[in-house]
C-alpha cells in the first residue's frame, strides 16, 4: 500500500519463463498483489510461478491463448473485483523494471493524472540499445497513435508499462478492448473518450535477449485500419455525441472535400491521359480548390484536437459514461 492506495500489478505471461521469477522477485514492497496471467504459455511459466510460493502472487491460467490484451484484461478485472485502487501493467520479459513502479504511480497518487505511462524516448543514451527496426517502427506508430488516441502530449503512447486508477478502468468497457497488440492503443482511445488525463513518466529502455512475438507484417496490415476505426470512434463519442465540437465539423467537412478533390482530380487526370489531351485549367481548379480547403479544415481540426488534449495537472472532467 502506498498513500493508503492498494496497488495491484498485472503481468501477462506468454513465453516468459526465463524472466518471470526475477520480475516477481523485484516487486517493491508497495505492491500488494501480483496477478500473473498465464496466457496458455507453452513453456513452464506456470510451474515457475507456483514454485515461488510468493504470498503476494496469484496465478491465473487461460485455457487458450487470448493475446497480451486478453491476458491484461483478465488481470485488470481480477484486480478491480478484489478492490484495488491502482492497477499497474508490467510485462514479464524483463524489459520493464518493477522497481520503477513507485515512480510510475506517483502522478496517479497525487491526482495529477488518472493514467501514467512509461516513456522510453526521453533517455537518448538508453535508446541506443533499442533495435533499429523497432525504433523506426515505434516512431511511425507513435505519431499515428497520437492522432487516433488524441493524446498528443504523450511521447511514448505504445509503451505497455502503465498505471491506472481502478475507478477510471470501471468506466471503460474492458470486454471490448482489443485482445492482441492493439490493446495499449485501444485503451488510450477509450481513456480519451472519458477525458482521463495521461502523464508521461520517463524510464530507460531495456532490451536483452528476449524475442518479441509481434509480427511486423501483421502490424503494417492490421494497425492502420484499427487506428482509423479508433479515430472515428473517439471523434464520434467525444466531439459529436457528448458535446458537438468544431473538431468534428471541421474534420468531417475537410475529409469530404479532400476526398472529392482527390478522387475527381485522379479521375480527370486518368481520363485525359488516356485520350492524350491536356486537362483544362478549369477542371484542375475544380479538383484543387476543394482539396486545398479540405486540407486546411483538417489541419484546423487537428489543432483544436491538440488544444483539447486532457493534460496532467489540468482540471479533471470525467462525469460521462463511455461506450
Amino acid at each position: 500500500m502506498l498513500d493508503n492506495n492498494k496497488i495491484a500489478v498485472v503481468i501477462p505471461a506468454y513465453k516468459v519463463g526465463a524472466w518471470i521469477e526475477q520480475q516477481i522477485a523485484a516487486m517493491p514492497a508497495v505492491v500488494d498483489r501480483v496477478f500473473v496471467v498465464d496466457d496458455a504459455s507453452p513453456d513452464d511459466v506456470a510451474r515457475r510461478v507456483e514454485a515461488l510460493a510468493d504470498s503476494r502472487t496469484l496465478l491465473i491460467r487461460h485455457a487458450r491463448n487470448q493475446g497480451v490484451g486478453g491476458a491484461t484484461v483478465t488481470g485488470i478485472q481480477a484486480a478491480i473485483e478484489a478492490g484495488f485502487d491502482i492497477v499497474v501493467k508490467c510485462d514479464g520479459d524483463g524489459q520493464m523494471d518493477p522497481r520503477d513502479i513507485p515512480k510510475l504511480v506517483q502522478p496517479v497518487l497525487c491526482g495529477e493524472a488518472e493514467h501514467a505511462k512509461g516513456s522510453r524516448f526521453r533517455h537518448i543514451r538508453a535508446l541506443r540499445s533499442m533495435p533499429t527496426w523497432r525504433f523506426v517502427g515505434n516512431v511511425g506508430l507513435t505519431f499515428l497513435t497520437k492522432l487516433a488516441s488524441g493524446y498528443w502530449n504523450v511521447l511514448d503512447p505504445v509503451n505497455g508499462f502503465f498505471a491506472t486508477r481502478a475507478d477510471v478502468l470501471k468506466q471503460i468497457p474492458l470486454s471490448r478492448l482489443s485482445r492482441r497488440y492493439f490493446f495499449e492503443t485501444d485503451l488510450l482511445i477509450r481513456l480519451n473518450i472519458v477525458e482521463a488525463r495521461v502523464a508521461d513518466v520517463p524510464f530507460p529502455a531495456r532490451y536483452g535477449d528476449e524475442q518479441s512475438s509481434l509480427s511486423v507484417p501483421r502490424v503494417l496490415v492490421d494497425f492502420p485500419f484499427r487506428l482509423l476505426a479508433g479515430l472515428v470512434r473517439r471523434v464520434f463519442w467525444r466531439y459529436i455525441f457528448y458535446d458537438v465540437s468544431p473538431v468534428a465539423i471541421f474534420g468531417l467537412l475537410g475529409a469530404l472535400l479532400c476526398g472529392f478533390g482527390l478522387s475527381f482530380g485522379c479521375y480527370q487526370w486518368f481520363e485525359h491521359a488516356v485520350r492524350g489531351v491536356e486537362t483544362p485549367g478549369g477542371t484542375v481548379m475544380i479538383a484543387a480548390l476543394p482539396f486545398i480547403l479540405g486540407f486546411q479544415l483538417l489541419l484546423q481540426a487537428i489543432v483544436l484536437d491538440i488544444q483539447n488534449t486532457p493534460r496532467p495537472g489540468a482540471p479533471s472532467s470525467r462525469d460521462i459514461t463511455p461506450r
